[in-house]
């Protein structure tokens, strides 16, 4: 067998989480200071990065023969790491599947590739059974999701596939396609008054979603989902890392929100 990782850095919470599931937590040997799943790993591990900053000394003292980060915004990160001789991956998965596709990657680098596909299995057979409760519901709500409120930013990929699986359609799908964040900005929002959302959902990445902010946009007195009240948060630890938490509770927290107002709808009738 050729040499496995043995001292692993974490520069986002997915990898941390993937690897404490498929029993290799071992190998890390430090984590971002984000990382929430597991919440042992807090106390476990030395945190040693942010999203956007890590403290380099201190992962060059921990001896890393990996590092692990996530999308081009870890750039100045990598570079300086692989500049120190550090070897790093930085995975970009954007959509469900590649979520999927990642825990299979990450388990066959440190030698766990059979509990990994177990893992994506359960991770399947999760997904697969939420679809089928939204199956059963009389109607499906057109839903807006917002990850920053200044300015706003609709749903990044996999959060738009996951309130599909969960039973709702996202009302700017296409934007969601888009790689870079700032694609996903909604600069004029009465375009969000325009599309007309049965349900709101915030998660504003690290920051308590305000409803009444929302409310009191211009115009959104007129969208449905202000006037019926279902303004709702899903915590972005959640939501917001594409690993096994927005698989899980984060599409769990999605689809009873979509379930209730589907539920509400139905009584109305």
């Amino acid at each position: 067998m050729p040499a496995l990782p043995e001292r692993i850095v974490c520069l986002t919470e997915e990898p941390t989480e993937v690897l404490y599931a498929l029993g290799e937590e071992r190998r890390i040997v430090g984590i971002s200071g984000f990382t929430v799943r597991p919440p042992r790993a807090r106390q476990d591990k030395p945190k040693v990065s942010a999203f956007t900053s890590a403290r380099l000394q201190k992962i060059l003292e921990l001896e890393p023969d990996l590092a692990i980060g996530f999308s081009d915004i870890q750039a100045d990160i990598a570079q300086a790491l692989i500049k120190a001789g550090v070897e790093v991956w930085i995975a970009n998965h954007r959509s469900v599947e590649q979520t999927l596709g990642y825990v299979l990657r990450l388990g066959a680098m440190v030698g766990a590739a059979d509990r990994a596909q177990a893992y994506v299995s359960s991770l399947q057979r999760h997904l697969d059974g939420v679809r089928a409760s939204a199956a059963t519901l009389a109607r499906r709500p057109r839903v807006y999701f917002e990850e920053w409120d200044e300015p706003a930013i609709s749903a990044i990929r996999w959060v738009s596939e996951l309130i599909g699986v969960a039973g709702g359609d996202d009302v700017f799908p296409q934007r969601a396609a888009s790689g870079l964040a700032r694609e996903r900005i909604v600069a004029d929002t009465q375009e969000i008054v325009r599309a007309a959302p049965d349900i709101i959902i915030g998660s504003w990445c690290g920051k308590k979603f305000r409803p009444e902010v929302v409310a009191a946009r211009t115009g959104f007195a007129a969208v449905p989902a202000v006037r019926n009240g279902e303004l709702h948060e899903v915590k972005s630890p959640l939501i917001l890392q594409p690993g096994p938490a927005a698989l899980t509770d984060g599409l769990d927290a999605l689809h009873a929100i979509i379930r209730r107002w589907a539920e509400r709808q139905a009584s109305i009738r």
